[in-house]
């Protein structure tokens, strides 16, 4: 017969099922897919580190994984803070495409595509405090109480308290339209066939007069350095774009859980653009170029395969 010990080593289900959660959380806090998967592969190095008698002593595995999970990220966000101060132009968080809409298969730890994860609600969070962007994702989003916050970040409820409700004002002041907004994907739709058919009229009358781009090409591909601010601006550089690069196929496609553009060249992806909108018209856009940013829209350059809807041999596929 099996000691209490063994018992619980043999039934790991309970453990191994927590993955999904502390991916989602750790996307949330990291804003990059690769650094979520790093911070949850520390963890469950640390959970398995532990001694048999550890283990199984520990009466909540999934509370101990997430407090684990969630210092990993605070550690990871500090040092990521200096990074990005050395970063080529604009840093943008990773976007996440609906793999669904490329008939691909959806893992049990794929990302929730909820408004927690669309690309305004993650500019903002990137504009927080490491300890503003935890209180806030762990109470507003999975709705942890500050007790349990406090005892994550080593500091008081009310501590915690103060520091979610700093967040919910950034949040607000940054004035974010709901990813749920009707129209939405109509709008994206009008701009992407304004784009394409080179109507800068249409386009001014789909940008608000301050609307922003901000691209991100990390050094590694052309990209604006700073941000374009003005509806002009944008819809000369788009035209610009679309005169030098007439080969590029805009798709509409999900990012971040919300209608955006993925643009293409010769079935690779390059661009994946997502958008802010505000009434009828476009107030921001987040073009995001950095090759390391876009792996997870790129499906088959390893073996050949062929991208889903796209008929090209994405290996021999270049920008």
């Amino acid at each position: 017969m099996s000691t209490p010990v063994e018992a619980a080593l043999e039934s790991p289900d309970d453990v191994i099922a927590e993955r999904r959660h502390l991916t989602n959380l750790a996307y949330r806090l990291l804003g990059s897919p690769a650094e979520a998967e790093d911070a949850v592969q520390e963890t469950y190095a640390r959970w398995y580190a532990l001694s048999r008698e550890r283990r199984a002593a520990v009466d909540n595995p999934a509370a101990w994984l997430t407090t684990v999970a969630t210092r990993v990220c605070l550690d990871q966000l500090g040092s990521a803070r200096a990074r990005r101060e050395r970063y080529v132009g604009e840093w943008i968080p990773e976007p996440l495409p609906d793999r669904t809409e490329w008939g691909l298969s959806d893992p049990a730890d794929r990302i929730t595509l909820d408004e927690s994860v669309n690309m305004a609600f993650l500019v903002v969070l990137e504009a927080m405090t490491p300890a503003e962007r935890v209180a806030f994702v762990l109470h507003d989003v999975f709705r942890y109480p500050f007790a349990d916050i406090a005892t994550m970040l080593g500091r008081t409820p009310a501590a915690c308290r103060q520091l979610a409700a700093s967040a919910r004002r950034r949040l607000r002041a940054a004035r974010t339209t709901p990813p749920s907004t009707p129209g939405r994907a109509a709008l994206i739709r009008d701009f992407k066939e304004a784009w394409e058919a080179k109507d800068i009229d249409a386009l001014l009358a789909l940008l608000a007069p301050d609307a922003t781009l901000v691209a991100d090409g990390g050094g590694l591909v052309g990209a604006v350095l700073r941000p374009l601010e003005g509806a002009t601006r944008i819809a000369d550089y788009l035209l610009f774009i679309a005169t030098k690069a007439p080969a590029l196929t805009l798709l509409e496609r999900t990012v971040n859980g919300t209608p955006g553009l993925v643009a293409q060249n010769a079935g690779r992806t390059v661009t994946v653009a997502a958008f802010d909108l505000s009434d009828t018209r476009v107030t921001r856009i987040w073009a995001v170029r950095n090759p390391e940013k876009l792996r997870a829209w790129q499906w088959g350059e390893e073996d050949g395969n062929v991208m889903p809807g796209t008929g090209t041999d994405t290996a021999s596929a270049e920008e």
